[in-house]
């Protein structure tokens, strides 16, 4: 018997490959490429296991976490992001996610850490500042606090820019731009 999996991603070349390779492996995968379309399918559909992308066409994936677990509470959910940042992993873990993995990622990678033991246990994924001595960058530092301030106004860009007094195309311009490592 197949494994139901709820695939969330609005890269339709990425969903495209990582269904088929998920099919290959005996999932049967839902995909919906945007976030009123999935919580339709979760309305509709049970699932063993979801695939999350967190930012979704500019809007966030985290609120579809809360229905998913009401409607199967021992699913397995896994947040994926082009995106990581701490604030957005611990955001998606406290919400229910079981794990979170940052792109780019392949089946494997990502199957692994669907799979994984719960990533609460261990106090969330770790990350390269978590693993290193070193300390992070001033620029690793701004993304991390732009992003805690984005998930804490639930990813209104404009009350972000008021919130950290800086001008809405400038915030705009900084998170298209991939974060730094270290």
């Amino acid at each position: 018997m197949s494994k139901k999996l709820l695939l969330v991603e609005d890269d339709e070349v990425f969903a495209r490959a990582i269904a088929r390779a998920l099919s290959l492996r005996n999932y049967s995968v839902t995909h919906r490429p945007d976030a009123p379309s999935a919580a339709s399918e979760i309305a509709e559909s049970e699932f063993d296991f979801a695939i999350l992308d967190l930012n979704l066409g500019g809007h966030t994936s985290l609120n579809l976490i809360q229905p998913l677990r009401t409607r199967n509470p021992g699913m397995r959910i896994l947040m994926l992001t082009g995106y990581a940042s701490i604030a957005t992993a611990v955001e998606a873990i406290k919400l229910g996610a079981d794990n979170y993995l940052a792109k780019p990622a392949d089946t494997a990678e990502i199957l692994n850490a669907l799979l994984a033991e719960d990533a609460s246990a261990d106090q969330g994924p770790a990350t390269h500042e978590e693993t290193s001595l070193e300390p992070m960058s001033v620029r690793r530092l701004e993304w991390e606090h732009i992003q805690k301030v984005l998930a804490e106004n639930d990813g209104n860009v404009s009350e972000t820019a008021r919130q950290l007094k800086m001008h809405r195309r400038t915030l705009q311009r900084k998170l298209q731009k991939r974060p730094v490592a270290g």
